[in-house]
């Protein structure tokens, strides 16, 4: 297992009076926060409040930009130009940061949520879009994207724009044989149970795979594991991946992660 695979969430998907997830549980668990940015969750006072939150645990924050969709959640494509995903990430990127610099923090990564995280994988214009709004942005950024397993065509498009990937894996995500997750709209796309997720984890984590539905092992290099914080078993889920990871750091090399 490698020892620098940090376990993320999504969080701060609340929305005015609409509660999501369990953040504040969440929060001391996890390594990087991917919190909403207010188009597909989030509002002003949501925002703040996570911001704060992983600010006082510590934890890395990460944007989670979207669609402009909040009626569909970020999980219905959109025919928006490039120069549109550019300007979408950017304008999320910027209410981000500028919550990070209320609570003395910073943003670290970016991880597009989403039908925006799956229609960059699936059209390069999508994809450069993506890129030029990090760039933009701070091209220190690294970009998160789903671990596959032949990446070298978007590793190649991000090393040409000058922006470093962070591959990631999901234990709550149902997996087609070519890597690919399984769509929402199909039964059994999300696991559902904490057994499960956490299995499925430890399989990523300790061999750098994942079995899809149809029995295929997957060698996945992923950098983060990901568990949905508007999964019902996300938080029990979640406590026992983090007490592997830990107890697997200790053992390795004699210190938390």
């Amino acid at each position: 297992m490698s020892k620098s695979l940090r376990l993320n969430c999504d969080l701060g998907e609340s929305f005015g009076a609409w509660s999501m997830g369990n953040d504040a549980e969440m929060m001391p668990l996890i390594d990087c926060a991917n919190i909403a940015c207010g188009f597909h969750g989030g509002d002003p006072m949501v925002m703040a409040r996570t911001v704060a939150l992983a600010a006082q645990h510590h934890v890395w924050i990460g944007a989670h930009p979207s669609y402009p969709d909040l009626v569909g959640f970020g999980r219905r494509s959109m025919a928006l130009s490039p120069a549109e995903v550019t300007a979408t990430v950017l304008y999320q990127l910027g209410a981000l940061s500028a919550f990070c610099r209320q609570h003395n923090t910073q943003i670290r990564y970016v991880k597009p949520h989403g039908a925006l995280y799956h229609d960059m994988l699936k059209n390069d214009q999508t994809f450069a879009a993506v890129l030029a709004a990090v760039n933009h942005f701070d091209s220190q950024l690294p970009l998160v994207m789903l671990a596959h397993p032949k990446p070298s065509h978007w590793q190649d498009m991000a090393d040409a724009a000058g922006i470093t990937l962070w591959f990631e894996a999901f234990a709550d995500r149902a997996y087609r044989a070519d890597g690919a997750l399984v769509p929402r709209s199909q039964p059994g796309a999300v696991l559902a149970s904490a057994d499960a997720m956490s299995k499925q984890a430890l399989q990523i984590a300790q061999e750098g795979s994942v079995t899809s539905v149809d029995g295929t092992v997957i060698s996945l290099n992923a950098h983060t594991l990901c568990v949905h914080g508007d999964t019902p078993s996300a938080l029990a889920a979640v406590r026992k991946i983090r007490q592997y990871l830990d107890e697997h750091q200790q053992a390795t090399s004699g210190g938390p992660l």
